[in-house]
Order: structure tokens, then C-alpha cells, then sequence
């Protein structure tokens, strides 16, 4: 028999975007011949999505700390850097995500209602990923015809948030029970 959770804290961290490229191209004849250099890729984004399938939030007690995947950095030639998949948690329907208050090292209180996942299909993005840096390609202009730099990519949203299941009442109770001697 598996245990029922209802109340758990996540900490929830975005992915981190590429860092830009500097590159310079080169051809015959023209050694050099303009900037070349590729944006990096968006981080991505922590995604809960009510789920009608899930039924606890078990999964989250176990392994509270989740990550989306990073954004590649960009490459010579403009190529751009691919971008870091979603992760996408499945939650059971009628979960309702909170901001996590409270000092460090002590428990988590539930703060204010970031959002209420009461249909199937409903989502809340908990983590933005972080957006790319820019090539020097991107960063040319009529004064810097050929820079000799990039931009870093943003890191991700990081937090923690809190994950509750409203109760779901599935027996009632329509009269007392009588008692056994009773007759």
C-alpha cells in the first residue's frame, strides 16, 4: 500500500541560457571578413501540469529537487545553440502551488497562491529558463563593424514552491451508524 502525500515542498530551478559566440569569418582574399559568431540557446522552463492520471504527490517527497535542461552555447558560422528541454512534472488535479515562506534551515510555510491546477491540462510555469546570450554577429552595428565579444546567457528562476492536494472527499457518511447491542 502506498503512502498518500498531500502537502510537499519542490525546489524548482530553470534552465541556464548559452553564452553567445565570438567568432570572426574568414575567406580567401579577406582575412577579415565580418563577425560570424551564434546566440546561444534559451534555457528551459519547470512546468507542473495537472494530470489526470497522477494521484499523489509522492514522487515529489522522494526527490524534491528538480531541474529543467540547459540552452547549448552558439557556434562559428551563426549557429545558434540549441535550447534546453521543459521539464514538464505531472501533478494530480486540484493541486494548488504556493511560495514557499520561511527562514533557512527551517520548515516551509505555504506564502500566497501562484496558481490552482483544477482542470486536466491546466499549467504553471514554476521556473523560467534563462534567455541566450547574443553572438557578436548579433551585436554588430554601423560604429562596431566586427566586436570581439559575447554576451553570457541569463542563469534560470530558482525557488522554492510549495505543493498541496485539496482534499477530495470519495466516501460520505449519511446517517450515524447504530450501535450493535441496540435492538
Amino acid at each position: 500500500m502506498s503512502d498518500f502525500v498531500d502537502r510537499v515542498t519542490v525546489h524548482v530551478k530553470g534552465g541556464d541560457g548559452g553564452n553567445g559566440s565570438a567568432g570572426i569569418r574568414r575567406e580567401k582574399y579577406k582575412p577579415l571578413a565580418g563577425p560570424n559568431g551564434g546566440n546561444g540557446g534559451r534555457g528551459g522552463s519547470v512546468i507542473f501540469v495537472a494530470d489526470p492520471n497522477a494521484n499523489s504527490l509522492l514522487d515529489y517527497r522522494f526527490m524534491p529537487h528538480r531541474s529543467a535542461g540547459n540552452g547549448t552555447m552558439g557556434l562559428g558560422d551563426t549557429k545558434d545553440g540549441s535550447q534546453g528541454d521543459d521539464l514538464r512534472l505531472p501533478v494530480p488535479i486540484g493541486t494548488v502551488v504556493f511560495t514557499a515562506r520561511g527562514a533557512e534551515g527551517q520548515p516551509k510555510r505555504p506564502g500566497e497562491v501562484l496558481a490552482d491546477l483544477r482542470h486536466a491540462g491546466d499549467e504553471f510555469v514554476a521556473a523560467a529558463g534563462g534567455a541566450g546570450g547574443l553572438g557578436n554577429a548579433a551585436l554588430a552595428n554601423r560604429t562596431r563593424r566586427a566586436p570581439g565579444f559575447a554576451l553570457l546567457g541569463e542563469p534560470g528562476e530558482e525557488r522554492d514552491v510549495i505543493l498541496e492536494l485539496k482534499s477530495i472527499a470519495d466516501v460520505a457518511l449519511v446517517a450515524s451508524p447504530r450501535r450493535a447491542n441496540q435492538a
